[in-house]
């Protein structure tokens, strides 16, 4: 039995005549020959990442177009936007009451009916975050279009309410007032500020809030929703920053204190609490027209995105 050939094309000679792998019936052949197919493979390539690492290390701008010439394909480069929601255009939308004017949030926390530990301890850590919030906890008799009643009586300018089945919290969905829209999120890889290694303690001051990759019409509204639950004006001297990072229509919530330790370097310290948020439904109004919502189907399109 002869040896295959160094290159890497090159097809299998036994007994004289050239087979293709798959035309040997021989398992044990066939499993040596392939061995013998990927250690030349390797040992090629190994030959040239030396002899190219050797040349460009004398002129590297040889690397420089290299990698400019070899930019690898992503889902987030090869992403398809879905703009089917024609969101009005910023300043002109549902929360324009809001950043036309100098009101500050005022935000009612609250949970669904029968919440247990899980929802009350997301519900301290909440409280936390959002400036000006407070709690009430949820009574058996009101649906939540009456209490959103209730706050439009009393100044609130947003409802944030945690969803919990089977003693864990699975979603949260934000009302902004006084007409709505109306945001579910599912709510997964809750971890409470205890649970993640050398955290740290927040303070008093406003936190700075930054928001990332949110690019279509909706996305845009989405981010606008998260806006109008901090005042505009951060205490900078707090610094506290607040991140939503959006990536594949998955939002990532972090919160950090910061220090600069010199002009080009940032020490950061995790606060807590951390979790991922996906919408799954978007309505107008308080609990009206269903004018956007996540299906499974969806989910077979990988490189489509809506935020």
């Amino acid at each position: 039995m002869a040896r295959k050939s160094k290159s890497r094309d090159a097809p299998t000679v036994i007994h004289g005549k050239r087979a293709d792998l798959k035309e040997i019936k021989n398992k044990m052949i066939r499993s040596k020959l392939y061995r013998d197919q990927a250690k030349a493979r390797n040992t090629e390539e190994h030959k040239m990442r030396h002899e190219r690492a050797k040349m460009e290390s004398m002129d590297p701008s040889l690397k420089e177009e290299r990698l400019a010439n070899n930019v690898p394909d992503t889902l987030d480069s090869k992403r398809v936007f879905d703009e089917s929601i024609d969101a009005e255009k910023e300043g002109t939308d549902e929360f324009d009451n809001y950043f036309s004017n100098d009101k500050m949030p005022k935000i009612l926390l609250t949970t669904s009916k029968g919440a247990r530990k899980e929802a009350y301890e997301l519900k301290e850590e909440l409280l936390d975050i959002l400036p000006n919030s407070e709690f009430i906890k949820r009574g058996s008799k009101f649906s939540l279009k009456e209490i959103a009643k209730f706050c439009n009586n009393r100044a609130y300018t947003d409802i944030v309410v945690i969803n919990e089945d089977k003693k864990l919290v699975n979603g949260i969905t934000f009302i902004h007032l006084p007409e709505g829209p109306t945001m579910t999120f599912s709510l997964t890889s809750l971890r409470m500020p205890k649970q993640i290694s050398g955290h740290g303690r927040s303070t008093n001051h406003i936190p700075e809030l930054i928001l990332n990759n949110f690019s279509t019409s909706m996305g845009v509204t989405v981010g606008r929703l998260f806006q109008s639950l901090f005042p505009k004006l951060p205490e900078f001297v707090g610094r506290q920053a607040v991140t939503l990072h959006n990536q594949r229509d998955y939002i990532f919530f972090r919160r950090h204190r910061y220090i600069f330790k010199n002009k080009d370097r940032v020490g950061l310290q995790e606060l807590g609490p951390q979790f991922t948020l996906k919408l799954r439904k978007f309505q107008k109004g308080i609990y009206e027209e269903v004018e956007w919502e996540h299906k499974s189907g969806m989910d077979k399109e990988k490189r489509k995105f809506f935020l």
